[in-house]
């Protein structure tokens, strides 16, 4: 197997690692810092917490008034509108601060502008932002050729590029790193979600209580924008509900943890077993 570099970074309020194969150092090195940063300037533009950043701007829409985004923006706005219609509403950029409003947030995207239709448009892309990051630093990977790779971000959601040479994948398991459920991935992510972490920070958009599932959830997709925002609605769906969103969703697998075992759901083909 060819040597594997690690570089790690701090953006997001979290720790982002970037593991490239294949390459000569100090070249995988400019290539893992060009991927880093993308976290930053995306931090600058989409982060709550930044006074300046484009999503605050949002947040002081009134009523009826429209703003014009930049192109990232807008793209991670329309992945996190297509979660919500997929999930049916399980998964909202809007869930916890729409808690504390009298009218729960209502907006709409066209021409690269964000429309407010109710409420305060203050949006939390916290289940969603940190997959889309990867999703925007493996674009810049591929620009510079480097096309096999291991994206983490937090510990709770990966992005795996093409396989190390000689490898069937990159050895990744559900949940802590001595989990005996591993498996080889390439080419998808897989995300994870729960509460041991954070406690009860994941609420329910359509009802607005604290997330029902104790255990943790975890999912698959070719994203990590979908996988991050998939587990997280997994956390507040029923399994029958989760069911039903995997029969038209065909690319996405599910994990429910069971007995410290996590059992999967939906049709996608199991990745190898490492």
């Amino acid at each position: 197997m060819s040597e594997i570099h690690v570089f790690k970074h701090h953006a997001m309020a979290t720790h982002f690692e970037v593991r490239i194969a294949g390459e000569e150092k100090t070249y995988a090195a400019q290539a893992a810092q060009a991927a880093f940063a993308v976290t930053d300037e995306l931090e600058s533009k989409l982060s709550r917490f930044r006074a300046n950043s484009e999503i605050s701007h949002l947040a002081q829409l009134g009523l009826g008034e429209t703003m014009r985004v930049s192109t990232p923006v807008f793209a991670c706005l329309q992945l996190a509108k297509k979660m919500e219609t997929a999930t049916r509403g399980a998964f909202s950029i809007c869930a916890a601060p729409g808690r504390a409003q009298k009218d729960f947030p209502k907006w709409s995207l066209e021409k690269f502008s964000v429309h407010c239709e109710s409420g305060k448009l203050e949006f939390d892309l916290g289940a969603i932002g940190k997959g889309f990051a990867l999703d925007r630093m493996a674009d810049v990977l591929c620009e510079w050729s480097c096309p096999a790779f291991l994206l983490v971000a937090g510990g709770s959601s990966i992005l795996a590029g093409d396989a190390p040479e000689n490898t069937d994948g990159w050895s990744c398991g559900l949940g802590d790193d001595g989990s005996p459920q591993r498996f080889y991935l390439k080419n998808i992510s897989l995300s994870g979600s729960g509460l041991s972490v954070k406690g009860a920070h994941i609420f329910d958009p359509r009802t607005g209580g604290a997330a029902l599932r104790k255990n943790r959830a975890w999912a698959l997709a070719d994203s990590a924008a979908e996988s991050d925002a998939l587990s997280t609605a997994c956390m507040v769906l029923d399994e029958a509900e989760i069911l039903e969103i995997l029969a038209v969703e065909k690319t996405w697998l599910v994990f429910l943890e069971e007995n410290k075992n996590a059992r999967p759901l939906g049709s996608r083909a199991l990745p190898e077993n490492a």
